[in-house]
């Protein structure tokens, strides 16, 4: 199977570092997807939160249950748009690798105590896995690891956002956000897969892999919240409830217009398939995954009808071309997303419990900056050893805790924090 896929140049399959011949029946592409399936990373979104934090209970999705599901939304958009099926089945597995524990608010925990060495965003930390911290393969030149090794296509489409934190765009509404797909330290690798790539432009893999994430927790995280009874759906028949909605949704995600956005929630709720009531029955859980489905299919088909109208048949692939996502189709995600936003997300914020998450991580982080390599895994203490100053150091206690899942987080926490506290009194 030496031949290239369709649409792909010989530069599109190389690796950072080349590696001796393999056997001829798997392309590099499908060779890259296994070894996303294979890495540690992947295994430990299980016991990383979604949404709903995991162990809420056995419905809800994971971390892992949420990317699998991704990748097969990409998958099937990316057969229909003609890139390759395994370069954005790939990208959507390792789209969420480096999220550390308990979701985004780790996220931002993380972020908030490393601002002096550059910060922390769970994307840049997925490319810093996939190119550094996952142990596969290493530089015979230099001894350092180079990660999956994987083809420049791959990396590239698994690239959310292709710039550097000091190069962070705006939002729609001009206000700043802190997305960004790489760290300084790991610029060579991270220029190496971007050459010939559009400044700041997705491939229109990752393009494809970003638009399955977002129909992905958009439709799902409605699901999981309906299902544990967070959300009613019902009540959007009320139209200040509804106007609510678009409002959180413009707030959090900083674009959307309200009326745009209310229209977009009536097309919803038209759709045949859409449930007003669920009542924990077999027959509504049924009709509940039927709506799910459905919904997913309407985003799919519009999109694909879109681009390829755009760009008619044959393959689409890197910076070839554009995801076309018609505005209604956009609207209808955003307001998918506003109620998850609206009925969980932003009430929590006020939660204790959300906030205490964030202090352990911020306090265990502390610690081990503190104890240094005795406290980490082997592998983290061995880079610890190796790094060349205090910045470095903490970076791989940064790399330590975000791998860390849910549990281990609270059982790292009581191990080097609260034992070590002193008795109140």
């Amino acid at each position: 199977m030496s031949e290239l896929p369709d649409g792909y140049t010989a530069a599109d399959v190389q690796r950072y570092v080349q590696e001796s011949p393999k056997q001829a029946y798997r392309t590099p592409f499908e060779r890259d997807r296994a070894r996303i399936v294979h890495s540690s990373a992947l295994r430990r979104l299980g016991a990383k939160t979604q949404i709903l934090g995991a162990g809420t209970g056995d419905f809800v999705r994971t971390r892992l249950t949420h990317t699998l599901e991704v990748a097969q939304v990409g998958r099937t958009l990316a057969k229909i748009l003609g890139c390759d099926p395994d370069v954005v089945d790939a990208a959507c597995l390792a789209h969420d690798l480096g999220h550390p524990p308990f979701g985004h608010n780790g996220e931002r925990a993380l972020d908030e105590v490393s601002r002096d060495i550059g910060g922390f965003e769970g994307n840049a930390q997925t490319l810093r896995l996939l190119v550094r911290l996952e142990p596969k393969s290493f530089d015979p030149a230099t001894g350092a690891s180079v990660g999956l090794n994987l083809t420049r296509a791959v990396l590239d489409a698994s690239c959310k956002y292709p710039w550097r934190e000091n190069a962070t765009p705006t939002r729609p509404d001009g206000t700043p956000t802190r997305k960004f797909g790489v760290y300084e330290d790991d610029l060579d690798a991270f220029r190496w897969l971007r050459e010939g790539a559009i400044a700041r432009q997705q491939s229109f893999e990752a393009q494809v892999m970003d638009l399955a994430d977002d129909i992905a927790y958009s439709v799902h995280d409605v699901e999981d919240s309906v299902v544990h009874r967070t959300v009613s759906l019902g009540v959007l028949h009320d139209p200040g409830r509804a106007r609510a909605i678009a409002a959180h949704s413009r707030d959090w995600y900083g674009r959307g217009e309200p009326d745009a956005l209310l229209a977009a929630l009536d097309r919803l709720r038209a759709d045949p398939s859409w449930i007003d009531d669920y009542d924990g029955s077999h027959r509504a859980l049924a009709a509940l995954k039927g709506m799910t489905s459905q919904i997913i299919g309407r985003f799919v088909g519009s999109v694909a009808r879109a681009t390829r109208a755009e760009y008619g048949d044959g393959a689409l692939t890197r910076h070839h071309a554009q995801l076309v996502i018609p505005q209604e189709t956009a609207d209808e995600i955003l307001m998918l997303k506003g109620i998850a936003v609206h009925f969980l997300m932003a009430p929590r914020e006020r939660k204790p419990a959300y906030r205490q998450q964030r202090e352990r991580l911020a306090d265990l982080v502390g610690a081990l900056v503190e104890r240094g390599d005795q406290a980490l895994e082997p592998h983290f203490a061995a880079m610890h050893r190796e790094a060349a100053d205090d910045a470095a150091r903490k970076r791989v206690v940064l790399d330590q805790v975000a791998s860390l899942t849910d549990k281990s987080a609270y059982d790292w926490h009581h191990r080097y924090v609260a034992r070590r506290r002193p008795a109140s009194g």
